[in-house]
């Protein structure tokens, strides 16, 4: 059998398992395992006294992976990232971005889905974790939207879309894990997203004013707040203004020369500060401790993943099933951007049955080579190439498509990871309730999403700069 073939039934194997309900983490390693044995013992001839052979040899080829690819510099980003929203939330940060924003907001239309919204997405400026970013506003900011009078579901809802803002604004975990299985630079990646998921968190809050405007009794304004109010509100929430701009000067100078440093140095002195801050704000020794025990459980969540998909990853490369992709995709007659969009309903239609990061991690290494091989690797549309998009550019874009597309699935029935959260928060809300509730901002994010295809220059102006 050839080895395509092998890897074919292999990846089918894999898939119909985490269907089932195996978790990615251990399907892809063993399907990894059982593939690596599979291929070595076919090259002896399946001769029953090689069998012992060839499953040494994959297992030693599978023990290399974890040591080699975690070492790496740029996953140190990962729980940097993640303790900094944790210490922001132990430091009652979060709570004062919420206020900021209702002062600030809440006199509009809807504006307390919209402080919300605003709020979400300056505490995804400090917090690398979706799930995270959800759990933390489905306490502070649903009961005073229930306060106020919005249906439950819709206060869900908002919470649960608005969550999903902290995988394109920097800091972003799974930017990072994008980054690192495509070998691309962290950094471009990183500023690439911050102005796409402004756009997003915009095109949340005009969804949000145009329902409070043409529905009836919904979204009530919130009024009364004082300038001198609304000014006392900004300095405790200035600590993550301070965050966000140390991060993006560390991985672009904007003022010219080189940058100030890497993406990791910047993670790293963005903790601190919030660490400091916490301190300042009076964390003591429990919470301190709840928010190192969360970082490494998230971390070694992610970590195991990235483990047992990168086993799987190097017995793709000896099935040559990516070149195969990449080789079929190109054949077709039809142009890139029809391509481009099947692929990314592809995407959408898998992250019904799977999580984002492990939805990525499983399809970049066979999809990213055949998108790069669109127009031979420089233009992946001819759209794209009036901005002047070389190769690693495209790599930019699409990985903002991908990772918006994974954003997407945080929300989807029936694995919309964010919405089982804040049904977990909320015991008077059932997951049925939350999904109910984001049924608006699928239209948001597809009109986001058609949007960020037909005009490229929306993500690649910032990264374009370095």
């Amino acid at each position: 059998m050839e080895p395509i073939q092998i890897g074919l039934i292999v990846s089918g194997f894999m898939l119909v398992t985490v269907i089932l309900g195996m978790r990615v983490a251990f399907a892809a390693g063993m399907s990894g395992l059982i593939g690596l044995v599979w291929i070595f013992w076919s090259r002896r001839g399946y001769d029953p006294e090689d069998f012992l052979w060839a499953l040494s040899v994959a297992v030693q080829t599978a023990g290399q992976v974890p040591h080699s690819k975690i070492s790496s510099q740029a996953l140190s980003l990962i729980p940097t990232f993640i303790l900094i929203g944790y210490l922001a939330y132990h430091a009652g940060l979060t709570k004062a971005l919420f206020v900021a924003a209702k002062r600030w907001m809440a006199w509009v239309p809807g504006g307390l889905a919209v402080s919300t919204v605003f709020a979400t997405a300056g505490f995804a400026a400090v917090s690398g974790a979706s799930v995270a970013t959800a759990a933390v506003f489905a306490r502070i900011a649903i009961p005073e939207m229930l306060a106020l009078g919005y249906d439950k579901r819709f206060a869900a809802g908002v919470v649960a879309a608005a969550g999903t803002l902290a995988s394109l604004i920097p800091p972003s975990a799974i930017l990072v894990i994008y980054a690192i299985i495509v070998e691309q630079d962290v950094g471009r990646l990183l500023l690439a997203g911050f102005i796409p998921g402004v756009f997003s968190a915009f095109v949340y809050t005009t969804l949000i004013i145009g329902m409070a405007l043409t529905i009836k009794g919904f979204g009530p304004r919130v009024t009364g707040f004082t300038w001198r109010e609304r000014f006392e509100s900004l300095p405790p929430a200035l600590p993550i203004v301070a965050v966000v701009v140390i991060i993006i000067f560390f991985v672009y100078n904007p003022f010219g020369g080189d940058a100030w440093g890497t993406p990791t140095e910047g993670g790293a002195i963005g903790a601190f500060i919030v660490f400091l801050m916490a301190l300042y704000r009076g964390m003591r020794w429990p919470a301190l401790r709840d928010a190192l025990l969360e970082t490494a459980k998230l971390t070694v969540m992610i970590f195991t993943i990235i483990w047992g998909v990168l086993i799987y990853v190097r017995f793709l490369g000896f099935a040559d099933l990516p070149g195969a992709f990449a080789d079929w995709l190109t054949s077709l007659e039809m142009s890139p951007m029809l391509i481009l969009i099947a692929i990314l309903l592809a995407y959408a239609v898998l992250g019904m049955f799977m999580d984002a990061i492990g939805m990525l991690l499983l399809t970049l290494p066979v999809v990213f080579p055949a998108v790069m091989a669109l127009n031979g690797g420089m233009n992946v549309t001819a759209e794209a190439s009036a901005f002047g998009m070389s190769g690693p550019m495209a790599a930019v874009w699409f990985g903002i498509l991908v990772v918006k597309m994974a954003e997407f699935c945080l929300i989807t029935p029936p694995i919309g990871l964010n919405c089982f959260v804040v049904a977990g928060v909320r015991e008077d809300l059932t997951v049925q309730d939350v999904f109910k509730g984001v049924m608006p901002f699928f239209i948001a994010d597809g009109i986001t999403i058609a949007l960020l295809v037909a005009f490229p220059i929306i993500v690649l102006w910032l990264p374009m700069q370095m």
